[in-house]
């Protein structure tokens, strides 16, 4: 196992920082290490399997399609993008959908279509419009995404940065109506739930509110749900929780069922037809293999009604998280089957110390800033399942804490 994490370090960037543990194997939701160890996966690939590791219906459309047709670049048009994009706007209620690969690139699409709406629609003057964006965001970390981050590792030392974005508190709706009196402002771009934040879950109808207050102002709202949709918080996406329906939908991470690099913005007519031949495209965006594997990834969703059960036992984690009886864990949050626990470090022991814990114990998960686990399991998980990995979870912090009886 050492050699694999020496042949990374040796070769790779210094840009990640894992827990060392070398996977080779993933199946539902396990996943073994290269000495065969089996663990419960409670990351999910930060939420890319939904439907579980190597989901047979969605691998056998991967494989079948594999060895038809790959790639046909938008230069041309193939026998599968067409039918993809009926069926993933019919699923979601949209008129377009404009296909990319990852979702930092669908966040980037999305900024672009709403500035070009801005100016072509709102008649907002050329390079004047702005963007509401919200601190302890994350869409990515592409040069202009990061320039509206908040946190230093993200932005730091990567300057300049793209103009264009009014930063606001998260969950404030009296910053977000102070921001919307500016008449140049075209989009306020939001996370339902801040994921990379720490699972940081909104008041009850910020959303619903916010989305009224843009309507008002003649200003797009734009749900960024790569990490929090695909039924992670319970509903196919976490601003179904409020009824709200974005102008524009970004998806992402699970839309493949972690096969491949797969996401999407969704728009009706009025906003994406701002966008015109040779403005905007992708090499892989849309491909053929790309468009079988998102169709089974989403039939999987609806088919095995995996918004349910991550709701169900999401209730059933929050519920047992919270009777675990440690002072190291401050405080239990999340919706659906995205959970994160805030960790108050113990006798020089911190959440890192406890995922080690978790490792050796049989159970994978991640740290956030320092001090917040997350916990994000593939949805495809039984609640008897559910219940061996919260026995885990809870011996693990008790040992590192030593509160072990």
């Amino acid at each position: 196992m050492h050699d694999y994490i020496l042949l990374e370090e040796k070769y790779g960037a210094h840009n990640y920082h894992p827990l060392p543990v070398v996977l080779s194997k993933g199946e539902g939701i396990f996943l073994w290490d290269v000495e065969g160890k089996k663990y419960y996966d409670f990351l999910s690939a930060y939420s890319a399997v939904n439907q579980g590791h190597c989901h047979p219906k969605i691998v056998e459309a991967l494989c079948e399609q594999a060895k038809v047709l790959t790639l046909t670049s938008r230069a041309f048009y193939n026998d599968c993008l067409g039918p993809y994009e009926k069926f993933i706007t019919d699923f979601f209620g949209y008129d377009k959908i404009l296909p990319m690969n990852s979702g930092a690139e669908a966040d980037e699409t999305a900024l672009k279509l709403c500035r070009r709406w801005a100016y072509d629609k709102k008649g907002i003057k050329e390079n004047e419009a702005k963007i509401i964006v919200c601190n302890g965001n994350f869409h990515g970390r592409t040069i202009t995404v990061i320039s509206m981050s908040s946190d230093p590792d993200s932005y730091k030392g990567f300057g300049p940065y793209t103009p264009g974005f009014i930063n606001i508190p998260y969950n404030d709706l009296a910053a977000l109506a102070k921001a919307l009196e500016d008449p140049n402002v075209a989009g306020f771009l939001v996370e339902p739930i801040q994921g990379e934040a720490g699972v940081v879950v909104p008041d009850d109808g910020y959303l619903s509110k916010a989305y009224s207050m843009c309507k008002e102002k003649n200003v797009l709202f734009i749900a960024d749900e790569v990490q929090t949709g695909l039924a992670r918080t319970g509903k196919l996406l976490a601003c179904d929780h409020e009824n709200v329906k974005p102008d524009i939908l970004i998806l992402g991470k699970a839309l493949s069922g972690g096969t491949m690099p797969i996401s999407a913005v969704l728009a009706d007519d009025e906003v994406m037809l701002v966008i015109k031949p040779g403005e905007h495209g992708s090499t892989f965006g849309g491909n053929p293999l790309a468009c079988k594997v998102a169709v089974a990834a989403l039939k999987v969703l609806k088919e095995e009604k995996l918004s349910e059960n991550a709701e169900r036992l999401g209730k059933i984690f929050r519920e047992e998280i919270s009777k675990i009886k440690s002072d190291m864990i401050e405080l239990v949050r999340g919706k659906g089957l995205l959970n994160a626990i805030v960790i108050k470090p113990k006798k020089g022991k911190d959440a890192w110390a406890v995922c080690l814990k978790m490792k050796e114990n049989g159970l994978l998960a991640k740290p956030t800033h320092g001090h917040i686990i997350r916990f994000a399991p593939p949805l495809v998980i039984t609640e008897e399942q559910l219940k061996e990995a919260l026995a885990i979870i809870q011996k693990s912090v008790l040992e590192i804490s030593g509160e072990l009886n």
